[in-house]
């Protein structure tokens, strides 16, 4: 199996839904308003793509302004295609479209809390979130 990466392609609201669905991230998006998810993937900075030929199996959808600070608000990975290193090479050519001293950060879901200090990440105590009334 050959996974290829893109940061060219474009994603559609449908495509981005089947993957969240497949890679469990869909528990916690909003994958049955699909005007979200247009505008998610309108609004993003930076989208970098896996592929396994015509199949989207991985997803990194990042909000930055590539010199301070990136927030790599997605990170998904078909669940058939996991623990192959996709999620890390999403990270890092996430990385390698950022400035070298760009900081990287994301708010992990409960089930990813132990992937990512062996990525390099440190976690941070201070993360604060204000949800909708």
């Amino acid at each position: 199996m050959k996974i290829s990466y893109s940061s060219s392609t474009n994603i559609s609201a449908d495509q981005a839904i089947d993957l969240y669905i497949r890679s469990t991230l869909g528990e916690r998006r909003p994958i049955h308003n699909r005007k979200a998810f247009e505008n998610m993937y309108k609004h993003a900075n930076l989208i970098i793509s896996a592929w396994d030929d015509d199949k989207l199996v991985g997803i990194s959808r990042t909000l930055t302004d590539f010199s301070y600070v990136a927030y790599l608000s997605d990170l998904a990975v078909d669940a058939q295609y996991q623990k192959q290193g996709i999620g890390k090479r999403l990270i890092q050519e996430t990385k390698a479209h950022l400035d070298q001293d760009c900081m990287l950060v994301l708010l992990a879901a409960p089930k990813a809390r132990e992937y990512y200090g062996p990525l390099g990440f440190e976690q941070h105590p201070s993360a604060w979130t204000l949800k909708k009334a």
